[in-house]
């Protein structure tokens, strides 16, 4: 009996080593910028780190992060690093895509940036009439105790050109495919786009065999909170569509899937609401 009890045990052990959860996060933190007055990033910092801290994230892609505020989040989220680059450099210079990952959860291989344009080595390049350089940050990351692989995109498309999303959208596909091949992968990111959108639906079309799938859709628990994810820094969000997704490439489980929209005495932490997910490799 004890034989069997101790078999029973480190099986448990084992298959608990082997499918982590990994909590995982999208925030457009909003950059910091001084019109913002009462809602800048000097009043917002400790909610959004709180936030992250709260939910138990271990994986959080960043969009609009200038430098300063790379560097506020990574003082104030202590077990964290991250890897990216600001988007006119590739170094310190403009808004950061960039992701942060708990080094106590995983190791760190490999990561990139490339620039959604005809020339993605080319740092600072915009591409398609996109009114700003676009970037996306990739990382390949490995877990510390059951040693399984997998990827992590984080990218932000552009706010005014139609075409620059849409050809950001089938790029982005390609990349996902030349870099992750068929190890899973996590894409995070604000789309600027609703699930209507043309961006959305070529990144969602299932005819498409590069195509991703939104965590909310396969989430067993299904969604909670809000439907819509950008506020403006409003009472509450501007419609019922999303803009902010959590795609998915491979085999993963999704436990739960939601949109959070805490305020700390009627202010928010950014103008966009955080949309987490909790998935299984």
């Amino acid at each position: 009996m004890k034989r069997n009890f101790l078999f029973i045990f480190f099986a448990f052990e084992i298959f608990g080593a082997c499918a982590q959860d990994l909590k995982v996060m999208t925030f457009n933190i909003r950059l910091n910028i001084a019109v913002d007055s009462l809602n800048a990033w000097p009043y917002r910092k400790d909610m959004l780190a709180s936030q992250v801290k709260y939910h138990h994230v271990q994986l959080l892609g960043v969009q609009e992060a200038l430098h300063l505020q790379m560097t506020d989040l990574q003082e104030r989220l202590p077990s964290f690093k991250y890897t990216g680059g600001g988007r006119d450099d590739g170094k310190e210079k403009g808004e950061y895509s960039a992701i942060f990952y708990d080094t106590t959860v995983f190791k760190l291989l490999e990561s990139q940036t490339f620039w959604l344009s005809e020339t993605p080595e080319v740092a600072g390049s915009k591409g398609w009439g996109a009114a700003y350089p676009r970037v996306v940050t990739w990382a390949k990351f490995q877990y510390e105790t059951s040693g399984k692989i997998f990827y992590a995109f984080n990218t932000h498309f552009d706010h005014m050109g139609k075409v620059a999303r849409r050809e950001s959208a089938h790029f982005l596909l390609k990349q996902v495919k030349a870099i992750a091949g068929s190890t899973p992968a996590v894409i995070t990111g604000d789309f600027n786009a609703t699930p209507q959108d043309e961006p959305i639906q070529i990144i969602r079309d299932v005819r498409d065999p590069l195509h991703l799938t939104d965590s909310k859709e396969r989430s067993v628990s299904g969604h909670y909170g809000p439907a819509g994810t950008f506020t403006g820094f409003a009472a509450k969000e501007r419609d019922d569509d999303p803009i902010d997704y959590i795609f998915l490439k491979g085999k993963w489980k999704v436990k739960d899937h939601a949109t959070i929209s805490e305020s700390w005495r009627g202010r928010f932490a950014s103008d966009h609401f955080s949309v987490t997910a909790t998935l299984v490799l």
